[in-house]
């Protein structure tokens, strides 16, 4: 940024407003995208496989009465809300609420496809929070993908899964999920847990954005907003291991 240490650091309203600019002009992922150009060039990019997951990224939970969310759910903005538009720009109409492994999650999703080899991130999307994984696969692949492996937990597997990834010559090496009669097999789960070995590699990525970056929680309100951020949070980590690989 060529900034030294004799200049004086731009105020919050002056990163605030930065940001809302690359929000409003869709910029954001054009950026991720030239710099993944760039890390390509590098040659940092193996592309030798993939792996694809998803991660909540809450929001501050809206306190709102069971009729209004039932209007938000059904796309509807609350009667009360629309005539005051001083509580409108405080609600977040776009966010879900989830539950996994028990616990609730408000808010959205970053959904992301990494490169096995350098646990670089080379595709994202976001969601609501309520959107299952699987969901937002088509969004992450590319003809990039094909002739090579594709690693995901069992949440990505299904038979219309395995049929799109053949129509794109992807080698499936998502897990296989047992069903209720139909427990998987041993050489089922012997296949599972080697597949393991790799797919825990995007783990770390999300462990390194929540317990490093403290982006496992955003202030903002509404998805443009959030994709944005969500959006930095990534370019932000493919900077840090960029450097991290080049160290090596």
């Amino acid at each position: 940024m060529g900034l030294t240490l004799k200049d004086s650091v731009p105020d919050e309203k002056t990163i605030w407003l930065f940001r809302e600019t690359l929000t409003q002009s869709g910029a954001m992922k054009r950026l991720f995208n030239k710099f993944n150009r760039h890390l390509e060039k590098k040659g940092l990019i193996a592309h030798k496989g993939s792996i694809v997951d998803a991660s909540f990224v809450e929001v501050p939970r809206q306190r709102n009465m069971r009729d209004e969310n039932k209007d938000i759910r059904n796309g509807d903005i609350p009667e009360d809300w629309e005539d005051n538009p001083d509580k409108l720009r405080q609600k977040d109409t776009d966010a879900r609420w989830t539950k996994k492994h028990g616990q609730s999650y408000f808010g959205y999703k970053n959904h992301a496809k990494v490169d096995r080899d350098s646990k670089l991130i080379t595709n994202y999307a976001v969601s609501d929070a309520s959107v299952h994984d699987s969901q937002a696969l088509g969004c992450l692949l590319d003809k990039s993908d094909a002739h090579h492996d594709l690693f995901g937990d069992s949440a990505y597997s299904s038979e219309e899964i395995d049929i799109k990834l053949k129509r794109m010559k992807i080698r499936n090496r998502i897990h296989e999920k047992g069903y209720r009669n139909h427990p998987l097999t041993r050489d089922q789960e012997e296949k599972n847990r080697k597949k393991s070995k790799i797919r825990a590699r995007i783990e770390h990525i999300f462990g390194f954005m929540e317990n490093t970056m403290k982006a496992g929680f955003i202030r903002c309100i509404g998805i443009v907003r959030a994709s944005a951020v969500i959006g930095h949070i990534n370019l932000t980590y493919n900077l840090c291991r960029s450097a991290q690989l080049c160290r090596a």
